[in-house]
């Protein structure tokens, strides 16, 4: 059962009841004085810190096989580090480089200006 927190508006007090739903329903119409004050609860877990649940091995492989199927994907960004070759990495890194330097310049090996 839940504790609620209540401020009496005769006697300017604030105070704690402890009680089930179905008898704080009925306090409050016995007690038409008495205001149910809500107060933030303090909540315990790795979500409150933002770093999150932690996986197990076996979901890490899962991921990682489903990045393996999907390259160039985000998913494949951040699992499939360690099913690329070295070779895949770097020929990887050279088109992302090629890229950016054709979104900035507008111009390509193959073409002329592209818009």
């Amino acid at each position: 059962m839940p504790t609620y927190t209540f401020f009496d508006t005769e006697t300017q007090e604030q105070y704690e009841e402890f009680m089930s739903m179905a008898e704080l329903d009925e306090y409050k119409k016995s007690n038409p004085h008495v205001n149910q004050v809500y107060v933030p609860i303090a909540l315990v877990g790795d979500h409150v810190m933002g770093v999150g649940p932690k996986t197990d091995g076996g979901f890490q492989e899962n991921m990682q096989r489903i990045a393996a199927a999907h390259p160039g994907s985000p998913l494949d960004d951040k699992f499939g580090g360690s099913t690329r070759t070295h070779q895949e990495l770097k020929t990887r890194d050279a088109i992302d480089k090629h890229k950016k330097r054709v979104e900035r310049s507008g111009f390509s090996a193959s073409k002329s200006k592209t818009l």
